[in-house]
C-alpha cells in the first residue's frame, strides 16, 4: 500500500475541533508520526491551551470557525451529540476534509459540510480510552473503523498505518451494529467483572481484592481469545458438558445472588453454540444444558442452537 513520507505528511495540516481524551490522543499521535497539527478549538479555552502547548505549532484557537480556517482535514472530536451543530455551524471551504469520530453514527451527520462542498468521512479508533495517557499509550495497534469516499478514504487508511494500527472500512449502515459489537465487548466486560466481584463479596472478600484475584483470569482468557481462537479457546463447566456444576450454580445464585439468575441463564445458552462448535460436546449434553439454563417460554430451540455452532465452525 502507498504511504505518505514525513514530508508528505507535513504538507497536510489538521485541525481539531474538541480536545478530549480521543481528540488529544490522535492530536499528539498523528503529530508524532509527521502530520502538522495547526490549531485546535474546545468547549473551554483551558482544554483547547493544554493540547496546543504539548504540539509543536498548534494553535489554540477562540472558535471552531478558525480551526475551519486554518487547517484542510480537520476532525470533529466532541462528544456525538454536538457533531451536527458543529457541521452546520462552520462555514466550510470546498476541498476541505472534515471527519469525525463517532463510532455508532454515519457520515451523514457531516451533511452541512459536504452541501458545502467539503469532503466527509468517519474515524472511529476501536479502543477504549479511560484518561488521556491510557488513550495515547493504547492507541497503537488498534483498529480504525472508516467510512469516506476517495480521495479521504485513502489519507484515513494511511493515517491509520502511520498510528501503526489496522483499519476496517465501513458503509453508513454498518456504523451502529459495529458499535453494539464493541460496547459488548468493552463497556459489558467491565459489567461482567462487577457482577463477579459482587458475588465475592458473599464469602467476605472486597471488591479491590476480587479484582486484583480476577485480572490473571481475565488476561489468561484473552491470552488464549488472541492465541488460541474461538471456538477452541472456551473452557469451564459449558465446554465440557458438565451439567452438573451449573446446578449447582443456579441453586447458589439462586439463593445468594437471584437478581443474576436470568443473566446467568442467558449467557449459558449463548455459550453452549461455542462449546458444540468446539467439538467437545455431543447434542445429548447440548440438550441436557439447554434444559437446565433455559427461562420458561424460551424461544431458542435446540435446532437453533445447532445451527449457531455449525455456522461457527464453518466460519474457522
Amino acid at each position: 500500500m502507498f504511504t505518505r513520507t514525513n514530508s508528505e505528511r507535513e504538507m497536510i495540516k489538521v485541525g481539531f475541533i474538541g480536545a478530549g481524551t480521543v481528540g488529544t490522543a490522535l492530536a499528539i499521535g498523528l503529530n508524532a508520526r509527521g502530520y502538522e497539527v495547526v490549531a485546535v478549538s474546545s468547549r473551554t479555552k483551558a482544554s483547547a491551551d493544554k493540547l496546543a502547548k504539548q504540539i509543536c505549532g498548534c494553535q489554540s484557537v477562540n472558535s471552531n470557525q478558525a480551526v475551519a480556517d486554518a487547517a484542510e482535514l480537520i476532525f470533529i472530536t466532541t462528544p456525538d451529540a454536538a457533531i451536527p451543530l458543529v457541521a452546520a455551524e462552520v462555514h466550510w471551504q470546498p476541498g476541505q476534509s472534515v471527519v469525525h469520530c463517532s463510532g455508532a453514527d454515519s457520515t451523514a451527520t457531516l451533511e452541512p459540510a459536504r452541501k458545502l462542498g467539503a469532503m466527509v468521512g468517519a474515524f472511529h479508533p476501536l479502543q477504549t480510552f479511560a484518561s488521556v495517557k491510557q488513550a495515547i499509550d493504547n492507541l497503537p495497534g488498534s483498529t480504525f473503523a472508516v467510512e469516506a469516499e476517495e480521495p479521504l478514504l485513502s489519507t484515513l487508511k494511511e493515517m491509520a498505518t502511520a498510528l501503526d494500527g489496522h483499519f476496517i472500512e465501513l458503509k453508513a449502515e454498518d456504523k451502529v451494529i459495529y458499535h453494539a459489537a464493541a460496547v459488548i465487548t468493552s463497556n459489558y466486560l467491565v459489567t461482567l467483572v462487577k457482577l463477579a466481584t459482587d458475588l465475592w463479596q458473599t464469602f467476605d472478600v472486597p471488591p479491590e481484592e476480587a479484582t486484583k484475584a480476577l485480572i490473571p483470569l481475565l488476561k489468561g482468557t484473552l491470552n488464549n481469545i488472541e492465541n488460541v481462537g474461538i471456538p477452541q479457546c472456551l473452557t469451564g463447566p459449558i465446554a465440557r458438558g458438565d451439567s452438573g456444576t451449573i446446578k449447582k450454580h443456579l441453586k447458589a445464585l439462586g439463593e445468594a445472588a437471584p437478581a443474576l439468575l436470568s443473566t446467568y441463564r442467558e449467557l449459558g445458552r449463548q455459550t453452549i453454540p461455542v462449546a458444540l462448535a468446539k467439538g467437545k460436546i455431543n447434542e445429548q449434553q447440548v440438550r441436557e444444558l439447554d434444559e437446565i439454563l433455559k427461562e420458561p417460554a424460551c424461544p431458542e430451540s435446540i435446532d437453533e442452537i445447532v445451527e449457531k455452532a455449525k455456522k461457527m465452525g464453518e466460519s474457522k
